[in-house]
C-alpha cells in the first residue's frame, strides 16, 4: 500500500504527460476540431523541442513534418528519411507536449501492404492522424522546382486508405497531388471523392500555385463529403478568417514554417557573430540560458533530484 509521501512523490515528466491524455482522445479531439467553419491550425515542428514550442504558442496540433524531418538531417524529402525515424521522432513529440500529432506518412513508405503495417505503429508511438499522399514512391517534394509528380491510380490509393482504416482508429487524412502534378481541378475532385469514400476523414488538397485563386475554386466546387485540408505555404496571403469563410476546410497545416524560421535565425545569429567579433550583440537577441533549461523541464527534474537524491 502506498504511504502519504510516496503517493506525493513526483513522476516523470513523460510519463505524467501519457497520463494526460491517450491516443483515443487526441484522435477524438482532433475529429472534433474539423470545424469547416472554424479550422484547427497545426504547427510543422521536426524535433521534439520544435514540438513544445508548438504546444507553447497554442496552435491546436503538431505536423510532425517529413519535410521537416529530412531537412534536419540536411537531405532531400524524397522518402530518405525511414519508417523507423519517422516513428521515434513522432514518440518523442509525444513525450514532451500534449497536442494531437499528425504525423506526414509521404506515400506510406510503399503500397498498401507497408501502410498495413505502418498504421498501428504509429498509433503505438501516439500520433492521432496521419496524412497519406497518392503519389509513387519514392516521392519527390511538391514544392520542389520540376520535380518527380506521378500519381498512383485512384483504385490503388483506395487500396492504401482501406489498410490504414483497417490497422488503427487514427485518423486518415488522404492527400491527393492532383493539382501539383497539374491535372487540372476535374481531376482533384474525382479523385478526391473517391477518396472520401473510400473511408478517408479528411481529404488534403495541396497547390503549388502562387496566389489561392485554385485552391479558392477547389474549395467551392468541393462537394463537402469531409472536411478539406489546406497547407497554404505557396499562397500565404489567404488569411484564415477568409478560409472560414469558404465553409469546406476543417484544418490548416503551416507546412515548414519551424525549420525555416531556425535556418533563418541561426543564419542571422552565425553571420552576426563572425562579423562582430565577439557574442555581446548576438546575446542581447537570443533565447536566454534559462529559457532553455526551462524547455528542458529543468523544474521537474529539480522536483525528482529533491524527493530520490539523498
Amino acid at each position: 500500500m502506498e504511504t502519504s509521501s510516496e503517493a506525493r512523490r513526483p513522476t516523470a515528466p513523460s510519463a505524467t504527460l501519457s497520463r494526460q491524455m491517450n491516443t483515443q482522445s487526441k484522435t477524438d479531439a482532433l475529429r472534433a476540431a474539423l470545424n469547416p467553419h472554424k479550422p484547427a491550425i497545426a504547427m510543422a515542428a521536426h524535433n521534439p523541442l520544435a514540438a513544445k514550442l508548438v504546444a507553447e504558442a497554442h496552435f491546436d496540433a503538431v505536423w510532425v513534418s517529413g519535410f521537416e524531418l529530412s531537412a534536419s538531417y540536411a537531405v532531400p524529402d524524397a522518402s530518405i528519411i525511414s519508417m523507423s525515424t519517422m516513428l521515434e521522432m513522432t514518440r518523442a513529440m509525444g513525450e514532451v507536449q500534449g497536442l494531437p500529432l499528425i504525423v506526414d506518412l509521404d506515400t506510406g513508405f510503399g503500397n498498401a501492404i507497408n501502410v498495413a503495417y505502418a498504421m498501428p505503429r504509429f498509433e503505438a508511438a501516439g500520433a492521432a492522424a496521419v496524412v497519406i499522399e497518392d503519389k509513387t514512391f519514392p516521392k519527390d517534394s511538391s514544392l520542389r522546382p520540376g520535380g518527380r509528380q506521378a500519381l498512383i491510380s485512384v483504385a490503388e490509393f483506395q487500396g492504401k486508405i482501406s489498410a490504414a482504416k483497417a490497422n488503427s482508429s487514427l485518423l486518415v487524412i488522404a492527400r491527393t497531388e492532383a493539382l501539383i502534378a497539374g491535372l487540372g481541378e476535374d481531376e482533384a475532385l474525382r479523385r478526391s471523392v473517391a477518396y472520401a469514400e473510400a473511408g478517408a476523414d479528411a481529404v488534403l488538397i495541396h497547390s503549388k500555385h502562387k496566389t489561392p485563386a485554385q485552391i479558392l475554386s477547389f474549395c467551392r466546387a468541393w462537394p463537402g463529403q469531409v472536411p478539406l485540408v489546406i497547407v497554404p505555404t505557396s499562397y500565404p496571403q489567404l488569411s484564415f478568417g477568409d478560409v472560414a469563410a469558404l465553409g469546406k476546410v476543417g484544418l490548416i497545416i503551416c507546412g515548414n514554417h519551424a525549420i525555416r524560421a531556425a535556418v533563418a535565425g541561426m543564419r542571422h545569429t552565425f553571420r552576426q557573430i563572425l562579423e562582430d567579433g565577439g557574442l555581446a550583440r548576438a546575446e542581447r537577441d537570443i533565447a536566454s540560458v534559462a529559457e532553455i533549461f526551462a524547455l528542458q523541464g529543468d523544474d521537474s527534474m529539480r522536483a525528482l533530484e529533491k524527493a530520490y537524491l539523498h
